[in-house]
């Protein structure tokens, strides 16, 4: 029978951060997607203007295209009166050059007719059979979006790697862009072990339980970026474990959930001894403490805890990190709050600890139950971190709350 091994050496969080960080290498596979379906992907390619934007010059206004010459002198009491020789919808262009004294009515994005070099807007018009008055005058260029004047042909209007949101995404259509060339999301294999573990809808038997680890594991990378694969729960046997890793070659990182601790049947690390590198195993946390990170192949193998709020506290921590480096997108930002502590707080752990909070009242109330139990994180709106030289935390004390999403 294996013995249960106490982890070696524990290292700091920040340590922990620092080598995933050294050992994360940025995806470079690239695929085509519809604009449709770009929404929030890493751009791959510089996007160079093809044309103007606007194509040609057009009306700011709903009103008339006129000489602005024509409408000196104007005010309400001595209005220019022109002739009205046409009426443009949008959409709609003119072949027509606008004569001295006349003027043709526009509507918003109308192009500009011929001879024309300002818009009057309707607003300070009187118009009567045939004729229009113009109650103000305007300036040349007065009303009109000039040819160019939001996008110019051949500029470098979006780089490779920036992150396309709703605007960019009305860039690419602005440029008649269909399809565009964004990186990859990375592939992150989930796998649960443990022969307690059992599937959602399966009847439970006693001892057994429903696989928490893998569908908050699938949430977390799934809004960070990165495709989820799920696979079946692995049991804790070292040739099991081992030929899982192989399977799983073509994934970007994998992630096991159990199987990193110190108990006769936590093999994971022993496996990976066998099969690559282990960066770390253990960190001055808790929750999370047995949380381990290797490399197989060169390829990103993460152990995470198998209690749901260890497992999914340190994919916030550690794994969300990861994933958006990995898939080229910047690093996700802190949003805090600053509260006072509803009630005093005692710690017994010579571990930096992550204590997750209801936020209410400017009050910061403890939610943290212990690590088996997902309601510790599942009713809290974020954590306050207690480092390693911190046993007490009164009452009323201030403390920063960082929020979760």
């Amino acid at each position: 029978m294996r013995k249960m091994t106490p982890l070696e050496r524990l290292i700091p969080y920040n340590e922990a951060l620092k080598r995933i960080n050294k050992s994360i290498v940025p995806i470079e596979r690239v695929e085509t997607v519809s604009i449709e379906n770009a929404l929030e992907r890493v751009l791959a390619e510089n996007i160079v203007a093809n044309m103007s934007v606007p194509p040609f010059d057009r009306a700011a206004m709903d009103g008339y295209a006129v000489r602005a010459k024509d409408t000196e002198g104007a005010s309400s009491t001595k209005p220019r009166t022109l002739k009205l020789v046409q009426t443009l919808h949008a959409g709609e262009s003119s072949s027509k050059t606008l004569g001295s004294g006349e003027c043709i009515q526009v509507a918003t994005g109308s192009p500009i007719p011929k001879c024309a070099d300002a818009v009057v807007i309707v607003e300070v018009t009187q118009r009567s059979d045939g004729s229009v008055s113009i109650l103000e005058p305007v300036g040349t260029g007065e009303n009109i979006s000039l040819r160019g004047e939001d996008i110019e042909k051949g500029r470098v209007i979006l780089k490779a790697g920036e992150q396309l949101f709703p605007a960019k995404i009305g860039v690419l259509a602005a440029l008649g862009k269909k399809e565009v060339r964004v990186y990859a999301k990375p592939l992150v294999a989930i796998v649960p072990t443990g022969t307690e573990i059992r599937e959602i809808g399966s009847l439970l038997e006693e001892g057994q339980v429903y696989d928490v680890n893998s569908y908050t594991l699938t949430a977390v990378i799934s809004r960070n970026g990165a495709v989820a694969a799920r696979v079946k729960a692995v049991p804790d046997d070292l040739e099991e474990l081992g030929k899982a890793i192989k399977k799983l070659a073509d994934c970007d990182i994998i992630v096991f959930s159990g199987g990193s601790s110190v108990g006769e049947r936590d093999l994971l690390g022993e496996v990976i001894r066998r099969l690559g590198e282990v960066v770390f195993h253990g960190i001055e946390i808790k929750p999370g403490k047995p949380t381990l990170f290797a490399l197989v192949n060169q390829k990103p193998v993460f152990g995470m805890p198998g209690y749901p709020t260890s497992c999914l506290n340190n994919a916030y921590l550690l794994l969300l990190p990861a994933i958006r480096q990995m898939a080229r997108l910047p690093p996700k930002t802190e949003r805090t709050v600053r509260v006072r502590l509803a009630k005093k707080l005692i710690s017994s752990s010579d571990r930096m600890q992550f204590l997750t909070v209801r936020v209410g009242k400017g009050q910061a109330y403890p939610v943290f139950k212990h690590s088996g139990a997902i309601t510790s994180m599942a009713g809290a709106d974020g954590y306050i971190i207690l480092p390693t030289n911190v046993t007490v935390m009164k009452k009323g004390q201030e403390v920063t709350v960082i929020l979760f999403d």
